[in-house]
């Protein structure tokens, strides 16, 4: 294994010939042969110069390994194209194997990650038909989380767009073609009812009517209320109570009852949260309005 160590410049033939004294190993010293009965010879002004360069090379070249003969250097520039030729052989083929079976329209970000099927509309499990409305309706989760309403693909109301309150959440939407008429929040627990109560009087004939609950939806509904949205396809608003959970999907003018509808009551045995019931979500497709 190569050593640290100094090595001498000296090349053969340079300075005297002679034998070499005893000396630390790699080092050599001028022979005697030089000398004189009276003395030592001094050396020419040209080879004074060239023993100097030699002994100051000789003492600042660290030798880490030993240098390498010009066949050894070829050698390994050879191997090493050798490598990248090899490393780019191989990377074309794979590349050409995948690509083969796989269309390139079919790579992206879902399918590396496993995803085996396209987003729906309001992230639905299930796509729609044309006659009918995409929605996704989930309630409050406790007093921490709040609602958020969708329809088309289009989220009306949620707490990232910061629009959204304690109570009942609603949103009104054109029924033949799913725009929006308006939405509001109204407080039930510290609020005015009677601003709910003017809000779902103005209903037009044929709106669809989307409702999320939010901590407390009911300790300010009054009879006029529930009765209101009991017309609007509601099973539990006469029942919704204390930091009950609903969430709904109703519309002006329906006949009988809405199937879209989702409520969970507040009790302390069977909360999820502490003194909230668990959070619903609903979706499916709602049927449009036939002018």
């Amino acid at each position: 294994m190569p050593q640290w160590g100094w090595r001498s410049h000296v090349p053969p033939g340079e300075g005297a010939q002679g034998d070499t004294a005893a000396g630390p190993p790699g080092r050599g010293r001028v022979s005697s042969e030089t000398s004189t009965e009276e003395g030592w010879e001094l050396p020419s002004p040209e080879k004074a110069l060239v023993v100097l360069g030699h002994l100051i090379a000789f003492e600042k070249t660290p030798a880490f390994w030993p240098p390498l003969s010009s066949q050894r250097m070829r050698m390994s520039g050879v191997l090493r194209g050798l490598a990248v030729v090899f490393t780019l052989v191989t990377t074309w083929l794979f590349a050409t194997t995948y690509f083969h079976r796989v269309s390139v329209k079919s790579v992206s970000l879902r399918s590396w990650l496993g995803a085996s099927k396209l987003r729906n509309k309001c992230g639905n499990d299930k796509s729609c038909p044309e006659h009918t409305f995409a929605f996704r309706i989930v309630s409050g989760a406790a007093n921490v989380v709040g609602p958020s309403m969708c329809l088309e693909g289009t989220v009306f109301m949620s707490a990232v767009k910061n629009n959204i309150g304690r109570g009942l959440n609603v949103v009104l939407v054109n029924g033949t073609n799913g725009n929006l008429i308006k939405m509001a929040a109204f407080d039930m627990y510290s609020g005015d009812v009677k601003d709910l109560v003017a809000f779902l009087q103005g209903i037009e004939l044929g709106s669809l009517v989307l409702i999320a609950s939010y901590d407390d939806p009911a300790t300010k509904l009054n009879d006029k209320a529930r009765q209101l949205l009991t017309e609007l396809g509601s099973h539990y608003a006469v029942k919704l109570g204390f930091r009950d959970n609903w969430v709904f999907l109703g519309g002006k003018g329906l006949k009988g009852k809405s199937p879209f509808e989702q409520y969970l009551k507040n009790n302390k045995d069977s909360n999820k949260y502490d003194g909230w019931p668990e959070m619903l979500e609903m979706e499916g497709c709602v049927p449009k309005k036939i002018d």
